[in-house]
């Protein structure tokens, strides 16, 4: 919020002059969304705009009346109604009305708004919108003392309890293997353990045990996915700013939930010499703990590799719930590479939910370090967020041999489709110095590339790629956060006619 009625989301910013802006269609959607959250209301400085907020609540109540236009959408109401009563109870009273911040005609909104929301509970679309529905009844039923209330915190609890297990997977990732998501969920999770706090006998002891759990497991998958520079890796929907980093979680955590700091807790994977993932996916509890420099996510299908000043990051895993594929992207046997702390080698984010040719390009394989195969898409990528066929990871094993040389591989089936049946398979092998990609290409096609995108401040000679290297550099762009677009370069190993094409690149190992 950066004036009375003035907005920045997605990186626009935009007056609200009239009663209507709250629903211009002319205005994307998720831009429209985000005015409806009222995210400023717990945004750094926001005591600062107090005045304004007293302000906006009053003027949305005036401007939305009950059932209309995108504010009374089920999953924007999920968001405002625990924004609102998280700022209506903070510091005990504000300058709105006299002990209170939030004026009675807020009150009885707030109520409008949980009855609604109960009756449009969206079970259709399951993920994180059913898992915010719970958490706005939840917030309602404890924020209001009325027989009503109690059915919405019953009713939103039992959500939570059945979510939890549905959407959190052992290894602790969101089963939409999103980090961006992931973090979201994660911050619902430690809102709701405060709240719990706040009112003692709200969540039973036993129900409380396991959120304490699930979110230390959160906290340690959510490390694994965080580059050295503090900030998410680029895997499906993904990008900065959406939500909070490692960093701020780890620090409510610690402060506001009691939970112990991540980083005191060791980083080492479970995992063994050589680890094959069996169909379907093993529980966490399958393995053993071995080298701290593999992290490997089983459930979930990530496994990061650390050796001396290079981290990479790379998705060997299903791209989300068969169900619930929304928020996925062709990514298949992708991976990150991070040098001395910063990003090297990065997929290529996202910035846009409208369905349009840029939003299916930025889901599509191209957009991502792996293989494209006779110009297609491992896993059909359509609309904004739809999949039909999909990749499925096989063979995945990693381990690390006498010399230090950490390694992991894996193959998808993705390609199968296609008249020659291809089957990707791909070996990473990293060292302090150097990191050596295998592409090998099982059956037959006419043309197939390896795609390998730098982030923008990097250059090709980083990492030992010269003009003799044999491949090709294209412009392409980076999309770091929603709206922004960043010019970049794309490697590109152009290997049609062969089954198998190594890329080599290599770094000094001290900064």
């Amino acid at each position: 919020m950066t004036g009375p009625a003035r907005f920045r989301f997605l990186s626009v910013e935009r007056e609200l002059a009239a009663p209507a802006d709250w629903n211009r269609a002319d205005w994307p959607r998720l831009w429209r969304y985000n005015l409806h959250y009222f995210d400023d209301l717990a945004a750094e400085g926001a005591a600062d705009r107090a005045s304004w907020h007293c302000a906006l609540i009053e003027r949305w109540i005036a401007d939305n009346p009950p059932g209309r236009g995108t504010g009374w959408e089920p999953y924007p109401v999920s968001l405002r109604i625990v924004n609102w009563i998280k700022w209506g109870l903070a510091d005990g009273g504000g300058p709105c009305v006299e002990q209170a911040r939030l004026s009675p005609a807020a009150v009885h909104s707030l109520a409008v708004q949980a009855r609604w929301l109960r009756g449009r509970v969206e079970r259709h679309l399951l993920g994180n919108h059913l898992w915010a529905n719970a958490k706005a009844l939840v917030f309602a039923g404890a924020f209001f003392d009325v027989g009503e209330a109690a059915r919405w915190r019953d009713e939103g609890l039992a959500l939570l309890h059945r979510e939890l297990r549905e959407q959190i997977l052992p290894d602790g990732g969101h089963f939409e293997r999103s980090p961006m998501y992931h973090a979201t969920l994660l911050e619902d999770l430690l809102d709701l353990m405060q709240l719990a706090a706040r009112w003692p006998g709200l969540v039973a002891d036993p129900e409380l045990a396991p959120w304490r759990a699930t979110a230390q497991r959160m906290l340690r998958w959510l490390r694994v996915m965080t580059h050295p520079d503090g900030g998410i890796a680029f895997f499906n929907d993904a990008a900065f700013e959406v939500a909070p980093d490692l960093a701020a979680l780890e620090d409510y955590a610690a402060n506001a939930c009691g939970l112990a700091h991540a980083s005191d807790a060791s980083f080492g994977d479970q995992g063994s010499r050589v680890v094959s993932l069996p169909e379907p996916e093993p529980s966490i509890a399958t393995l053993r703990d071995s080298d701290p420099s593999i992290a490997a996510l089983p459930d979930s299908g990530y496994v990061r590799l650390q050796a001396g000043p290079a981290v990479l990051i790379a998705d060997v895993g299903a791209i989300g719930p068969d169900y619930l594929p929304g928020h996925a992207h062709a990514d298949t046997l992708a991976f990150e590479l991070s040098l001395h702390g910063r990003r090297a080698i990065v997929n290529s984010g996202t910035s846009t939910y409208e369905a349009d040719a840029e939003r299916l390009r930025q889901r599509g394989t191209a957009a991502h370090n792996t293989v494209v195969v006779d110009s297609a898409d491992s896993s059909e990528v359509w609309s904004s967020f739809r999949v039909a066929r999909r990749a499925r990871p096989m063979n995945v094993q990693w381990g690390s041999d006498p010399d230090g040389t950490l390694w992991l591989r894996a193959a998808h089936d993705g390609y199968l489709r296609l008249p020659g049946k291809v089957i990707h398979h791909r070996e990473w092998r990293l060292r302090p110095g150097s990191l050596r990609v295998v592409d090998r290409l099982e059956g037959r096609f006419a043309s197939a590339e390896a795609r390998f995108h730098l982030h923008p401040d990097a250059d090709p000679r980083d990492l030992g790629v010269g003009a003799d290297s044999g491949l090709r550099i294209e412009a392409s762009t980076w999309h770091p956060r929603f709206g922004v677009s960043e010019p970049n370069r794309v490697l590109v190993a152009d290997f049609s006619g062969r089954a198998e094409h190594v890329t080599e690149f290599r770094w000094p190992v001290a900064g």
